[in-house]
């Protein structure tokens, strides 16, 4: 079973619904996505980029992004339901040929891929607990300067401290918390945080 979801906020698919499935699926709010790929655009993150869509459910981040003028993007997500809302969509906007789809567990495909990336998505479900693992691996198969997006519950625990990664932003919308930050080159001791609630 099949119902409508969110809007793509902005790009060539502005407007377009998209499909998400029965039951499981939430999409970040558009207001949340919408925020988020202003920073992004800011930093010229978006245009072109290689990008990963981990947890991807009815691919509603990595779509935006190849909206929005993204080169390509690999959606990875577990859930057979989500899958083929996920492809559904992908076919009506025309974008599948941009696209690659995968049904993996997320830290088992992060573990096999040799792909690297500019962007990336990981939106798991609220209390997700391999935040420290998840987020190591993704920011090893980011190119230097790339950017990740999080998004966790606002009660789960904070994401973890990594060396690697640069916080950019951290704010809270609503039951969920976005993180944006970068890989950051180790020797980096400087840490911009804007933490907004």
């Amino acid at each position: 079973m099949k119902r409508a979801g969110p809007r793509v906020v902005a790009g060539t698919a502005k407007g377009r619904v998209l499909e998400v499935p029965a039951r499981g699926a939430r999409p970040p709010l558009a207001r949340v996505r919408e925020a988020v790929f202003s920073m992004l655009e800011s930093r010229g993150a978006v245009a072109g980029a290689r990008v990963l869509d981990l947890f991807a459910g009815s691919g509603s981040l990595g779509i935006e992004a190849l909206s929005r003028g993204a080169d390509r993007a690999v959606f990875v997500e577990s859930d057979a339901s989500a899958l083929a809302s996920l492809r559904r969509n992908l076919e009506r906007l025309g974008l599948a040929d941009l696209a690659e789809v995968h049904r993996d567990e997320v830290i088992s495909f992060l573990a096999r891929s040799g792909d690297r990336w500019d962007l990336a998505f990981c939106d798991p479900p609220f209390g997700y607990a391999r935040w420290p693992e998840l987020l190591g691996r993704v920011l090893a198969r980011l190119e230097p300067g790339g950017v990740l997006v999080a998004r966790s519950g606002a009660d789960d625990p904070p994401f973890p401290d990594l060396p690697t990664l640069e916080v950019l932003r951290e704010r809270r919308y609503g039951t969920s918390v976005v993180l944006v930050g970068r890989r950051a080159d180790v020797s980096d001791s400087f840490y911009e945080v804007d933490r907004l609630t």
